[in-house]
């Protein structure tokens, strides 16, 4: 059996706006659509009826989740369920059994549903697998994939590091935009060096004029093998001079997705998601998909 997309609701619209987005994501893929409410573990002398409440508001959650998924998607397979536990460990757990995880996200400042703020970026931080965080004000992907001419249309942007590229993330990004039938945006941003230090590869000095080409060359390399993996997708090479969070945030503005990675540690115990993901995550307009990696 396929694994699901897994979807957490906790009746917030982040919340809702991450099940849609999933329940679209689950259809491309051709899997089942979990949406997955986590409660807090009960007290040991919890009062019955208090038990029952939060129980029923579960399943309120999860039927609003499912009533907005079907109006919005309705072919897809889906099923509700409910789970106790700590939040951000059972999210994390979920996606391990997961194709992918999806979770909705406030905006800055915004801090308002259990999925929110330090439970999603808790489980970003942790996850050993794929997820992706949802605004309740990102535009909806409508139609997006079903043909027609460019204008209108929203890429799939990569943040790639040349000098250390991973595959897991090159492959989630392509593979995203061969599912949406969208074209594919690699951005690569890259800082002068030190006055009298060597670039990329070693070559030229501060203010060489074709620096920018030399990077463009770098991208164009770890690309290859994978345009010939996915002859089918459209690819947009970029390469800009900037810090990488601002040239992502910007890029994202105008994007259905963008992909970033987050590199593993071999400490678990000091989960961290790094300071450009932490960024676009933050700020982000449109879903960003974390693809953990070593």
């Amino acid at each position: 059996m396929l694994a699901p997309v897994v979807a957490g609701v906790d009746g917030s619209v982040e919340s809702l706006a991450a099940a849609v987005w999933a329940a679209r994501e689950a259809t491309r893929r051709g899997r089942e659509l979990r949406l997955l409410h986590v409660r807090a573990r009960s007290p040991r002398h919890e009062e019955p009826i208090v038990g029952a409440a939060r129980r029923t508001l579960a399943q309120r959650a999860l039927r609003q989740a499912e009533e907005g998924v079907r109006a919005a998607c309705p072919g897809v397979r889906l099923y509700g369920d409910q789970v106790e536990g700590p939040a951000a460990e059972t999210l994390v757990k979920a996606g391990e059994d997961a194709d992918l995880l999806v979770l909705g996200s406030s905006g800055p400042g915004r801090i308002t549903g259990l999925l929110m703020g330090s439970v999603a970026l808790g489980v970003v931080a942790r996850s050993t697998h794929p997820v992706v965080l949802v605004r309740a004000d990102t535009e909806g992907d409508g139609d997006v994939g079903t043909g027609g001419p460019r204008a209108g249309r929203r890429d799939v942007v990569l943040g790639l590091d040349v000098v250390e590229p991973c595959d897991e993330v090159i492959r989630f990004a392509f593979e995203s935009a061969r599912l949406c039938r969208e074209r594919l945006r690699v951005l690569h941003a890259w800082r002068a060096p030190e006055p009298l230090t060597p670039g990329a590869g070693g070559a030229g000095l501060v203010g060489d004029p074709g620096r920018a080409e030399e990077w463009l060359s770098f991208l164009s390399a770890v690309l290859r093998v994978w345009r010939d993996k996915y002859p089918d997708v459209e690819v947009a090479e970029t390469v800009v001079r900037g810090k990488p969070s601002g040239a992502l945030l910007r890029a994202a503005s105008t994007a259905q997705l963008l992909v970033v990675g987050r590199r593993l540690t071999d400490r678990p115990r000091a989960p961290r998601t790094g300071p450009v993901t932490h960024a676009v995550l933050q700020r982000a307009g449109c879903p960003v998909a974390v693809v953990p990696h070593f």
